[in-house]
């Protein structure tokens, strides 16, 4: 067998592996979800407790109007909540659209920090730190600016966190805002619902884990004083904490019910730059944990840890082995043996592919139809084959950091003003 069969086997079998890991993963997301659909995620409490509603913003002024007038709108008693924004070392006019929406809600606990280059620039994790000194909530809930979530999604979350005191956060989803503002955004629609959303069902219904996002989530204050605020090293700010909390003996809930909207990016350069950071940041999340995989005290994290792994070492190298050998193939450079086996085990992992897609997109109003499947199947060839590239980048980016000792400073998505075609979005 020729070195070019030994890499096309690994890679089909790494492939198909990683594809019965995520039917497996839908099938048990496609059972929570429609379980939990037949609730309206409500559990009444006697008592409500204060939360600290927080907004880490630099430079937001296009959405952070929105996002705030969307904050102030929640169906959770109004006396039994506060919002602070950090403004955080902003050069644009966020801190007077701030303001004058704070002239405008003047019965309303609307805070806002305005940082300089000083205190702050420093990255989300160190302005929520920021936000956490001023807080005066038992429970703390994260949005980012670009946010619009659903009135009833922070009672949702609220209620669901005070059923249990092992129970450290809960999580909930998050939809496109401007779904149909591109090509781009269409294809990050379908895999904020097919992978982030019914992935994260998945592995709750199946093993009570899943991950911190970086918005529309609440957790216990003590918690996060116990962990000492958040890591202003981690990119990925919501993953680390997720690792760290499941490390002190809680667990994180998964209730899809509490939606919010955000806005993703439209082009091409800003949805590289935004993925890469978040590849960084779970790159970092893996270095940092991996030796807890083989920790027997590290309880069910383990299990996130090895998926983490599966992702960024078997996911990356088998696509990168496939698409190397489809390459040099097409220019004569290489000859696989195993032929028309091996077309036939491509071809039905494109039809799995695309049919376990569009049956997660089946649970979506308005999600399941034949522009869907064509999208899905377009994404294979094109927005699929680009996380190759990302993940690259962002390794190659960490060890420049590594070496050059790069602080982390503000790196955010590029935002813009929405359209109303774009804004003909909230169906279902």
């Amino acid at each position: 067998m020729s070195l070019a069969d030994c890499l096309s086997l690994y890679a089909i079998t790494a492939i198909w592996g990683l594809m019965f890991l995520n039917i497996f993963l839908s099938i048990g997301g496609f059972l929570y979800i429609i379980k939990i659909q037949k609730t309206d995620g409500h559990i009444p409490l006697k008592e409500y407790p204060m939360v600290s509603v927080m907004v880490p913003a630099h430079n937001e002024s296009i959405v952070i109007r929105k996002t705030v007038l969307a904050l102030l709108e929640f169906d959770y008693p109004v006396d039994r909540y506060e919002i602070i924004v950090i403004n955080d070392n902003s050069t644009d006019d966020s801190a007077k659209v701030l303001k004058e929406i704070q002239i405008g809600h003047p019965e309303r606990k609307l805070i806002v920090i305005n940082t300089d280059s000083v205190v702050g620039g420093k990255g989300k994790s160190n302005a929520l730190n920021i936000a956490l000194s001023v807080a005066s909530g038992s429970v703390i809930a994260i949005y980012d600016a670009d946010n619009t979530p659903a009135p009833n999604a922070l009672s949702i979350l609220v209620e669901n966190l005070m059923q249990d005191e092992k129970l450290g956060a809960v999580i909930g989803k998050f939809r496109t805002r401007n779904r149909n503002a591109s090509l781009l955004t269409r294809f990050v629609n379908i895999e904020t619902l097919a992978y982030q959303c019914m992935n994260q069902a998945g592995r709750y219904f199946f093993f009570k884990l899943c991950t911190i996002p970086g918005t529309n989530f609440v957790i216990r204050r003590s918690i996060i004083d116990k962990m000492g605020g958040w890591d202003t090293k981690a990119l990925s700010e919501d993953t680390e904490i997720s690792f760290r909390l499941y490390r002190m003996g809680y667990y994180i809930k998964f209730v899809p019910l509490a939606v919010t909207w955000e806005q993703e990016p439209q082009l091409l350069k800003q949805w590289f730059k935004q993925r890469t950071r978040w590849a960084k940041g779970n790159i970092y999340v893996l270095l940092k944990n991996f030796k807890y995989a083989f920790d027997k005290n590290a309880g069910r994290m383990r299990l996130d840890v090895f998926y983490y792994a599966l992702v960024y070492i078997l996911m990356l190298t088998s696509l990168i082995c496939s698409d190397a050998i489809f390459v040099l193939g097409i220019l004569g450079l290489c000859h696989v043996t195993l032929g028309g086996f091996s077309t036939l085990l491509w071809g039905m992992a494109i039809l799995l592919f695309v049919l376990n897609v569009l049956i997660t997109l089946s649970v979506e109003k308005n999600e399941f139809n034949l522009e869907s499947m064509l999208l899905v199947i377009l994404m294979l060839f094109t927005y699929s084959k680009m996380w190759v590239a990302v993940v690259i980048n962002a390794g190659i980016s960490s060890i420049r950091d590594k070496i050059y000792h790069k602080e982390v400073v503000w790196d955010k998505t590029e935002r813009f003003e929405e359209t109303s075609i774009q804004k003909k979005k909230k169906r279902g």
